[in-house]
């Protein structure tokens, strides 16, 4: 059976520019529609946290007005409350083994910007995968998480990488961009990435090698649909 190392952010907060803290977590949309899939496909999904700390929903991700309408919010709602076992007790990600899994997938929200991607240990096994030949992917805002993962000679290991995820044009129309320490896609560009953008808010997928990323919510699905396509 494919296993996931299904990785969730367990920061609460986004630390603004200013200081303060923007209360987040995980993307709703983004966690339920990429654990469907996978599911689905009859995976076995393992939800991991740094710590091992239960996560928490950014609460915006479940705005009626933000999915369309109450009845898709409502939806949303209910899987996660079928995860909730899961997510009130995720495995310890500091306690993964890349051996035990296929590939590894990170769930957005602004939560990965500030914990993942930072994480020097969460790097390192991400430079395991690597080495590995195993599938890493992350979407929206969680492509943040690869920003850690250098060799030992201090390069990231995605150098020259085509890769996505959420645009400075989408944070500027979410209303945080001005707010920002740091812009992802900026911050992606200077490590060396090979950004590739589509229009704000559209589904958007790209795939370099074993490297696959989706650019904003409305990709969760249409990226874990690629990933257990080529799989």
């Amino acid at each position: 059976m494919t296993r996931v190392l299904f990785v969730v952010t367990a920061a609460d907060h986004w630390t603004l520019a200013d200081g303060t803290a923007h209360p987040t977590g995980y993307w709703a949309e983004e966690l339920v529609e990429s654990h469907r899939v996978f599911e689905e496909a009859g995976y076995d999904v393992v939800i991991t946290t740094p710590g091992g700390k239960a996560p928490v929903v950014d609460q915006t991700s479940l705005a009626a007005e933000v999915n369309g309408s109450e009845e898709r919010a409502e939806e949303l709602r209910e899987y996660l409350a079928r995860l909730k076992p899961g997510l009130d007790s995720p495995a310890v990600l500091e306690d993964a083994d890349v051996k035990d899994f296929d590939l590894v997938f990170v769930p957005g929200g602004h939560g990965p910007m500030e914990d993942l991607a930072v994480s020097e240990s969460f790097g390192e096994l991400l430079v395991e995968f690597y080495t590995a030949g195993k599938v890493i992917s992350a979407v929206c805002h969680a492509s943040a998480a690869l920003l850690p993962a250098k060799k030992a000679d201090g390069s990231w290991i995605f150098d020259g990488y085509e890769l996505t995820g959420f645009t400075n044009e989408e944070e500027t129309q979410a209303g945080l961009a001005d707010k920002a320490a740091w812009l992802l896609e900026d911050r992606l560009r200077e490590q060396g990435a090979a950004f590739d953008a589509a229009a704000a808010w559209a589904p958007h997928v790209v795939v370099d090698r074993k490297l696959y990323t989706g650019q904003n919510p409305a990709s969760s699905r249409p990226l874990a649909e690629r990933i257990v396509a080529d799989l």
